[in-house]
This record gives C-alpha cells, sequence and structure tokens, in this order.
C-alpha cells in the first residue's frame, strides 16, 4: 500500500515530497524550508531530530540521507521499529536514482512531473568546461566544497569545474588566500549553510572575483533542480 505519513529529515527530499504528495508529509526538520508554506509538525534539526517526536507521529518511514543525517539517529530509530529508508547522494544521476527508488519502492507513489523535467534537463553529456571555480562553504575556519560532492557534479554538468575536486576530503578546511590564489575564475558564495552576503564574504577576495548564489540552488536536489539548471546557466561565461 502507498504510503501515507511520511517524515522527512532531508530538506531537498521535504521539497520533492511537499511536491508531490503534501498530504502525506506528516513531520519535517526546522530546516526544510521548501515550500515556504509547509504546513507539518517539526522535529528539530537534521543533526539532532527529536526521535520521540517522530515516534509519535507513528510515520509509515523517515527519510534521511548518510552525509545530512547521524547513523545513531537512524538506528535509534529503526531499534523503535520505525522503517527509516537512507540514501546516498554524491551525483545528479544519483539524486534521481534515488528518487526512482524512494517514490517506485519505498513509498509506492506515482512519480511527480518535476522529477521527470529535472532528469531532461540534466541528464545530457557532459559539456565543456568554460570555467573553473571555488565555492566556500563556510568562513572562520574557511571550508569548501571538495571532491565526491553533488554540487561539484552539478556544477560540472553546467561546464563549471571545481578547483577543489581532486581533493581528498569532501568539504577541506582552507586558508582563504589558497582560494583566492588565481586557480579558479570564480569564487560562489552560496547563502548556505554559511550565509554569505554583500557585506560577508567577497571581502576576503582581493584577486577572484566573487558572485553570490542560492545555496538551495547549488546544493539542493528536488524540484529546485528544474530552477538550478535555467539558473545556472546565467553563471556561465
Amino acid at each position: 500500500m502507498p504510503a501515507d505519513r511520511v517524515v522527512s529529515l532531508v530538506p531537498s527530499i521535504t521539497e520533492g515530497l511537499a511536491a508531490a504528495r503534501s498530504a502525506a508529509l506528516v513531520g519535517a526538520t526546522d530546516w526544510c524550508t521548501h515550500p515556504p508554506d509547509l504546513d507539518v509538525r517539526r522535529v528539530r534539526g537534521t543533526k539532532n531530530p527529536d526521535l520521540r517526536a517522530i515516534r509519535d507521529l507513528a510515520p509509515d518511514v523517515v527519510i534521511a540521507n548518510k552525509e545530512e543525517n547521524r547513523e545513531i539517529d537512524v538506528r535509534r530509530l529503526r531499534d523503535a521499529g520505525i522503517s527509516v529508508w537512507v540514501c546516498e547522494i554524491e551525483t545528479v544521476p544519483q539524486a534521481f536514482a534515488a528518487y526512482d527508488e524512494l517514490f517506485d519502492e519505498v513509498l509506492g507513489w506515482e512519480r511527480p512531473a518535476w522529477l521527470a523535467e529535472a532528469r531532461g534537463l540534466w541528464s545530457g553529456e557532459l559539456p565543456e568546461v568554460t570555467a573553473r571555480v571555488a565555492v566556500p562553504i563556510w568562513r572562520d575556519p574557511w571550508m569548501v566544497v571538495g571532491s565526491r560532492t553533488f554540487t561539484g557534479d552539478l556544477l560540472r554538468r553546467l561546464g563549471l569545474e571545481n578547483v577543489y575536486a581532486d581533493h581528498p576530503d569532501r568539504y577541506p578546511h582552507v586558508d582563504v588566500a589558497d582560494v583566492d590564489d588565481g586557480r579558479a575564475d570564480l569564487v560562489l558564495l552560496p547563502d548556505e549553510p554559511y550565509v554569505f552576503t554583500a557585506a560577508d564574504g567577497p571581502d576576503a577576495f582581493a584577486r577572484t572575483p566573487t558572485r553570490l548564489v542560492s545555496g538551495r540552488l547549488v546544493t539542493w536536489y528536488g524540484p529546485s533542480l528544474v530552477e538550478a539548471w535555467h539558473e545556472g546557466r546565467r553563471l556561465l561565461p
């Protein structure tokens, strides 16, 4: 039978589920900000979910992600008899494969129209690299997008190569001078997880041009992928 009580601990997927069948979504984290009018029980954050509140919601399934959620919380929910589906998403194709499994096998829902539209936009051949970029995600200490990340793969599919794509760490700590050393043609400053603004971020770079971007459009995998494709084209030189 189709799942009719779902708790999502993954903001990207929360948006995707709400766009598909909002009435079945009964719980989400405080970080699940889209859609803006989402009216469900809030179960705290992705890293510190209120497990009692989740149990009280009696969900058919809880949705989690290997990067965003803690293994110990998944284990405690499962020990309490709650079904938890965990995905691992480091590329755009992995995101589509995860949604196929989620809708077809886990939820028993019809695949939503946004999924087909997004797949059509993002499933072509890799374009040539037109610019090299760096993507800080935190300041003091500075951290950037490294290797094996969804964000890096998404940007590459727009023709933008991450200068830290070969770093051994997924989100390495770096010196800002290293980011500003001339390897990157552009530094992208998203508004999440760190909220870079016109007054906080660009000031750190003397050599490399910067551009403020929506964190949702470069880090989320869900209906935002449709908008991300069109907005991403504007990043191209």
